[in-house]
């Protein structure tokens, strides 16, 4: 998985645009903020016959992959987007295209009731803008961000965890100790972790040694696992129930969660 030299997926450093388009361009590549796939500038691409440029491609890449970074982000989980499931439900359905008679009609509810949404999602739309002129403004008068502390900054929750708590408020100070102790130099784990924390930061650590894209059985997860600690039924356990790899129903295939 790709990381910038912080340790931060590039997801969480992507502005509005890049939020909205689904990649960030980089001097030599752009690269989708979703799996990290990325494209070289100055390459030709061949998709279903066809030649594309690098930026062409990765929009291609997108809609093939990710389905729109709309549908993306809405089906994020709802602790990062602030909306609740129903909203969700009804945001999906007014990017359909569908009216409001429509809409209640697809969720059995009356056209008031998706009146109200309409006004409860646009004061959040309204406060969602406002706060973020304060923080553009905060940020640039103390050219500081809001993640950086005195002597330490705030590591950012992998985008796929299944729910965001006091566990996830980690410095980078805090991840480097926590590697350090954990893990040997070879990256095989001493020890799996009791306090919450330190299990996100361990595993957080450990599916870097998954491809993102790649579909693994699970006797292939199973072999990666145990090089890495005995215990490896635990682990892979808890890679699902935190949210860092997924699998089919039948167990028969695991993959990066993205």
């Amino acid at each position: 998985m790709f990381m910038d030299k912080n340790n931060k997926e590039i997801f969480w450093d992507s502005n509005i645009e890049e939020l909205k388009s689904g990649y960030k361009q980089y001097e030599e590549e752009y690269r989708c903020i979703i799996c990290e796939e990325s494209f070289t500038k100055g390459r030709i691409y061949e998709i279903e016959n066809n030649l594309y440029d690098a930026k062409k491609a990765t929009e291609i890449h997108i809609e093939k992959e990710h389905g729109s970074t709309l549908q993306y982000l809405l089906g994020m989980n709802t602790s990062f987007t602030g909306i609740s499931e129903v909203q969700r439900e009804v945001l999906l359905l007014m990017a359909e295209g569908l009216s409001d008679k429509e809409i209640a009609s697809k969720l059995g509810v009356s056209q008031s009731t998706i009146r109200n949404h309409r006004f409860k999602l646009r004061e959040k739309e309204k406060q969602g803008r406002l706060f973020l002129a304060m923080m553009d403004m905060i940020s640039k008068g103390s050219n500081r961000k809001l993640t950086k502390l005195d002597k330490e900054e705030l590591c950012d929750a992998h985008k796929t965890a299944t729910t965001i708590d006091d566990r996830y408020n980690i410095t980078d100070k805090e991840r480097e100790e926590v590697i350090k102790n954990y893990f040997t130099e070879n990256g095989a784990l001493k020890s799996y972790p009791a306090k919450e924390k330190k299990k996100v930061i361990v595993l957080s650590q450990i599916v870097k040694n998954f491809a993102s894209g790649k579909k693994y059985s699970e006797k292939e997860i199973n072999r990666i696992l145990k090089r890495i600690h005995e215990d490896y039924v635990t682990i892979r356990r808890a890679m699902i129930e935190y949210g860092f790899l997924e699998r089919s129903n039948d167990c028969s295939s695991y993959w990066v969660k993205e």
